[in-house]
C-alpha cells in the first residue's frame, strides 16, 4: 500500500519559470527534466508539499560562485529582481491550480479537502525575503495570493537575516542575526500566520527568532550536524531549541548534507538517510520529524532520484523497524499538524 506524503521543501517552481512552453501544461502532463510533476507525484503517492519560490541570483553578476571555503556568500538581491522572480513563479504556481494540476493550500483544512479530492496539496513559501519590503506592502500582496511559509534567507544576507555559506567542515555560526527589519518580519509573520522556515539560517538569526517567535521553531529542509558537519545543518543546541518549543525538522535529501565526509556524490545510500531520520527522532521525538526532499534544488542519492524514489525511504524506515504509525507520522501526519499549529 503506498503511503502518502507531504514534502518540506522543493525547488520545482524555480524549474518551471526557467522552462519553455505552457508551463501548466509541462507540470500536469509530465515533465522529465524536473524531480515533481503532476504523473510521478501521483504515482509515489505525494499527497502535497511546501512549493518554493527562490529569487536565484543574477546569472550576469560576477561573484555568482563564491568561495564558501573562506565564508563568502552570494551579492544580495536588489528588491526589483527578487519581486520579478518571486512573482513569476508564484505565476506559474497560479496556472498550475487554474489548471486542475494544485490546490494553493492556506490551511490544514484545505490541506485535508484536497486530499479528499486527490489534488495535490501547494503551500506557497518564499526562500530568501528579498521580494519582501520594509513595508510589507508586498507580504501583504503575497500572503492574499496564498503565501503561508517564509525562509528569511537563502545562502546569502538580506535586509533581514544573514544565510549561512555552503561550507563543510563548518557550523552556522556565522555572521550577525535579525536586523530589525527581520524581528518586525518575524512578528508579523506569526501575527498572520505565515510559517517562518530556519533551514539556511545563521546561528545568529536562529537565536533570535527562538527568543522572538510566539510559534513552534521549524526548519523545512535541514539535516543533523552531528553526522555531517555542514554549515546548513543543525547543531544540538538548536535541535533542543526546536524540540523545546515543539517544533519540527524536515530531513533533507541533498547528498553533501547527508554524507559524513560531506561529498556530493549520487553514490550515497539511503540507509545515511535512515540515521538522520534516527537522530531528528532521538532529539525531536516522534512528533517532531518530516520529510524536506530540497527536490529539484539539489544533487539527490541515485536511489532516490526524484519523486518515485520517496517510498524507497519511507520503506527503509519500515524495514528498520519504525511502526506502521511513525512512518505515516514522518510521511505526513506531522507536517499536517505543524501547519494547523504555524499557520492555522
Amino acid at each position: 500500500m503506498t503511503i502518502p506524503f507531504f514534502d518540506g521543501h522543493n525547488d520545482t517552481l524555480l524549474k518551471l519559470m526557467e522552462a519553455k512552453g505552457d508551463r501548466a501544461t509541462l507540470f500536469i502532463e509530465g515533465m522529465p527534466e524536473v524531480d515533481i510533476d503532476l504523473p510521478r507525484a501521483k504515482a509515489a503517492g505525494m499527497a502535497g508539499g511546501f512549493f518554493a519560490m527562490f529569487p536565484p541570483p543574477l546569472k550576469d553578476t560576477v561573484a555568482t560562485t563564491p568561495n564558501y571555503s573562506k565564508g563568502e556568500l552570494p551579492p544580495e538581491l536588489g528588491l526589483a529582481d527578487a519581486q520579478a522572480s518571486t512573482m513569476a513563479m508564484m505565476g506559474c504556481a497560479l496556472q498550475i491550480e487554474r489548471a486542475g494540476g494544485m490546490a494553493i493550500c492556506r490551511s490544514a483544512a484545505e490541506i485535508d479537502a484536497a486530499g479528499e479530492s486527490g489534488t495535490l496539496a501547494a503551500v506557497l513559501h518564499i526562500e530568501g525575503a528579498e521580494a519582501i519590503d520594509t513595508d510589507f506592502n508586498a507580504l501583504e500582496v503575497l500572503y492574499a495570493a496564498g503565501l503561508r511559509s517564509i525562509g528569511l534567507v537563502w545562502s546569502r544576507a538580506n535586509t533581514y537575516a544573514s544565510g549561512v555559506p555552503f561550507r563543510f567542515p563548518s557550523d552556522a555560526e556565522i555572521g550577525p542575526g535579525l536586523s530589525d527589519a527581520g524581528k518586525a518580519l518575524v512578528r508579523s509573520c506569526n501575527g498572520m500566520g505565515v510559517m517562518i522556515d530556519l533551514s539556511h539560517l545563521n546561528a545568529a538569526g536562529f537565536r533570535d527568532v527562538a527568543a522572538i517567535s510566539d510559534k513552534p521553531l521549524v526548519a523545512t529542509h535541514s539535516n543533523v550536524h552531528a553526522i555531517c558537519a555542514h554549515s546548513r545543518n543543525l547543531m544540538a543546541w538548536q535541535l533542543a531549541a526546536i524540540a523545546e518549543s515543539g517544533g519540527i525538522v524536515g530531513v533533507n535529501y541533498a547528498t553533501g548534507f547527508l554524507r559524513p565526509d560531506g561529498q556530493w556524490l549520487k553514490n550515497t545510500e539511503i540507509e545515511i538517510m535512515v540515521r538522520h531520520v534516527d537522530a531528528l527522532v532521538a532529539a525531536l521525538g516522534e512528533d517532531g520529524v518530516a520529510l524536506g526532499s530540497d527536490f529539484d534544488g539539489a544533487m539527490l542519492p541515485a536511489p532516490i532520484g526524484d519523486v518515485t524514489g520517496v517510498p524507497k525511504l519511507l520503506q527503509a524506515l519500515l524495514d528498520k523497524g519504525y511502526g506502521d504509525e511513525l512512518v505515516r507520522k514522518i510521511a505526513m501526519d506531522n507536517w499536517r499538524n505543524m501547519i494547523a499549529r504555524t499557520i492555522g
